[in-house]
This record gives structure tokens, C-alpha cells and sequence, in this order.
């Protein structure tokens, strides 16, 4: 007997309007983050998987069923398949209650279960005691829980999250975090979430895929992906500042390093046996992974791959000072450092002060070097 897979699977193919080639998977219980920056077909897939929107060449299958398939001219109407659908907006009918909002997608019950099945869903999502309210006496929280419950009423097979926390503040998303993290562990289906916030991805999501200009550069859980990314073009994605060039120097897998010479300057770095001695790469290192050398005292670590620069600039982000060091006159492309503000005031750093510091060598992250940067 052949067990039918209950992930949502989907490849879609197209050169416009939006270009697309890219295929993803869900598993049940699982949330799949799709990042990237505007324009880099996010929302088309999701609008795709919903049916909303056409694609030149494709296949979509969930749960066994399959809702799109070019090659044999299957495209089943939206309204038959079994999505919930979170828009940005969220979409609620502003003449309707919270109650009536969500009987609205409850059609596909019988008559006399729907009411009860819709005041279910509102204790789901903690919206208990509000059902007469309309979405003008409810809060963003508030309205994009209806916007969930509604989303659920049609007893979905996947659930489909469009930048569903873009229009609420920072400590109600928070919140809503945690509840989508209690309520997914109800929900026993595929959840895709679309998101420019890297954050909110990493906190939600199981896995990201990287997308750009309709093509997935980069798959993987949010951690292995942000400490090491594919290539250059899913460094600057993700936001890492410290990507630069350097030949590698000496390979030595006996000490479980690969030694870098960047600008004259030698760094160790875990092994990494896909380079030989010669070959130039690209390499990246986090901003919190470069370590002040204390000034006012000798500093433990300070063997540690040493660099020595000039502050050329200082810029406060909150509690954190994000400091760029020119390393060796070269100005164009500065090493970024992470440090607390009282630390930074500690020890008396100002743009223009000569200062060192070691880069962590298991940290260092080594990937080929790019030869057309498709991001410019």
C-alpha cells in the first residue's frame, strides 16, 4: 500500500509578471518562513498555493489531493481548496461582527453547527466575550486573531500567513508570537508564513527559505542559515555586514583549521576541506563575533585571530553600539563590531581611537567567492 504524503508540496515555474522558479515543501505541524525582499515572489506563492493566483508551469498537492498540476491541465477553483488564508490587511468586512465575520467562512457546515463552531474558534484565539464587536472596536491584535479564527473556520488543510504581524506595534507582536507558537502546536497542518522581518522568522518558523527574484538561494533551519549562509547573495539577504575576500593560505585538518590571508593579515577558521591553498573565496564573520580588546587592561583571547583598525564611525541601536573599524586603510569596506553601550563607554571608544580586536575563529564562515553580485 502506498502511503500518500500529508505535506503541502509545491513547484511553480514562470518568467512574469513576477519571475518565479522555486519549490518548497511543508510538513504537518511544521512552519515554513518564505524571506526575502519586496518583489521576490513571497506573497505570489502563497497567493499561488491559495489559487488566487495562475502560474505558467506548476504542481500543487496537499494532503494527498492535488489543487494544480500544468502538465495535465488540473487547476481546482480556490473556494475547493482547503486553505486558510491570513491576508496582510486581514481583510475582515467592517460591517460585520467578529462573530459574523468568521460564520461567513463557516459554509461548508451544517446550518445549526456554525455558531457554535465559530464561538469555538474565538476561545481559541482568546477573543472569548468579544464576538458583537466590529473590527473598528477591535485592536491590530485583536483583528488579526478574528483574521486566524476565520482563517481556521474552513477547517484548512494549510494554513497560509501573508505579513500577518506588519501592522501591529513591537509588544503586541510579541504576543502574538507566543500565541501562534501555542496554537500551532493544535494545529496539525502545514503553516507557510510570509516575512521581510528575519527576527520573526527565526523566532516562528522551523525552517526559512531565502527567496530572490523568484528563486530559492538557500534552505535550511534559521540558525544554520544565518551562521552560515550559502553564498554572498543570502549574506547580504539575511543583513550580515561582515562579508569580505581572502585567498586561502594553509589547510590543516590534523588542527581542524583553514588559514585565510585577508589584506596581509592571517585568520584561522574551522576547517573547511572544499578550498585548496590558492583559491580565493568569500567569507563572512557576525558582528558579535568580533571581540574588543580590553584597553585599560590585558584582554584574555587577544591571540585570537588580532586585527587592528580606526573607529571610523560609532552608531547607538538601543543598548548596542554598532561600531565600524577601518582595517589596513581600507575604508570601503569596513569591519563591523556589536558591542553594549556601557561597554563602549567603558572603555572610552570614539571614531577616529586606534583599537583591537579578535575575530572568533569558529565563527568565520567560508563560502565560494561570487563573480557576479546579482544583488546590485
Amino acid at each position: 500500500m502506498v502511503e500518500v504524503s500529508k505535506d503541502l508540496n509545491v513547484h511553480l515555474a514562470q518568467d512574469a509578471p513576477i519571475p518565479l522558479d522555486a519549490h518548497i515543501s511543508c510538513a504537518p505541524g511544521e512552519v515554513l518562513a518564505l524571506v526575502g525582499p519586496s518583489g521576490s515572489g513571497k506573497s505570489t506563492i502563497l497567493r499561488a498555493i491559495a489559487g488566487l493566483n495562475h502560474i505558467a508551469q506548476g504542481h500543487i498537492s496537499c494532503n494527498g489531493s492535488i489543487w494544480c498540476d500544468t502538465k495535465s491541465n488540473i487547476d481546482i477553483a480556490t473556494r475547493h481548496r482547503r486553505v486558510g488564508y491570513v491576508f496582510q490587511s486581514y481583510a475582515l468586512f467592517p460591517h460585520l461582527t467578529a462573530l459574523v465575520n468568521i460564520l461567513e467562512a463557516l459554509g461548508q457546515r451544517p446550518a445549526g453547527e456554525r455558531e457554535a463552531r465559530a464561538r469555538e474558534l474565538l476561545e481559541l484565539v482568546r477573543l472569548g466575550g468579544l464576538e458583537h464587536r466590529y473590527p473598528s472596536q477591535l485592536s491590530g491584535g485583536q483583528q488579526q486573531r478574528v483574521a486566524v479564527a476565520r482563517a481556521l473556520a474552513r477547517d484548512p488543510e494549510v494554513l497560509l500567513l501573508d505579513e500577518p504581524f506588519s501592522a501591529v506595534d513591537r509588544a503586541t507582536r510579541q504576543r502574538l508570537y507566543r500565541e501562534l507558537g501555542q496554537l500551532r502546536s493544535q494545529l496539525r497542518m502545514p503553516i507557510v508564513l510570509v516575512t521581510h522581518d528575519l527576527e520573526e522568522a527565526a523566532q516562528l518558523s522551523d525552517r526559512m527559505s531565502i527567496l530572490h527574484r523568484g528563486r530559492i538561494l538557500q534552505e535550511g533551519a534559521p540558525y544554520e542559515i544565518m551562521s552560515h549562509p550559502a553564498s554572498r547573495a543570502v549574506a547580504r539577504l539575511i543583513d550580515l555586514k561582515n562579508i569580505f575576500q581572502a585567498r586561502i593560505s594553509d589547510q590543516n585538518p590534523a588542527k581542524n583549521i583553514t588559514v585565510l590571508d585577508w589584506m596581509g593579515i592571517t585568520l584561522e577558521a574551522g576547517y573547511n576541506g572544499e578550498f585548496a591553498v590558492g583559491d580565493k573565496v568569500d567569507w563572512v564573520v557576525p558582528s558579535g563575533s568580533v571581540i574588543l580588546h580590553r584597553r585599560r587592561e590585558p584582554s584574555r583571547g587577544v591571540r585570537e585571530n588580532p586585527v587592528h583598525g580606526t573607529i571610523e564611525s560609532m552608531v547607538k541601536l538601543g543598548e548596542i553600539e554598532s561600531v565600524a573599524i577601518k582595517v589596513g586603510g581600507q575604508s570601503e569596506f569596513p569591519l563591523f563590531m556589536s558591542i553594549p553601550s556601557h561597554a563602549a563607554m567603558r572603555n572610552a571608544l570614539a571614531t577616529g581611537e586606534n583599537i583591537g580586536v579578535s575575530l572568533l575563529s569558529e565563527d568565520i564562515h567560508i563560502m565560494a567567492p561570487y563573480e557576479v553580485d546579482d544583488l546590485v
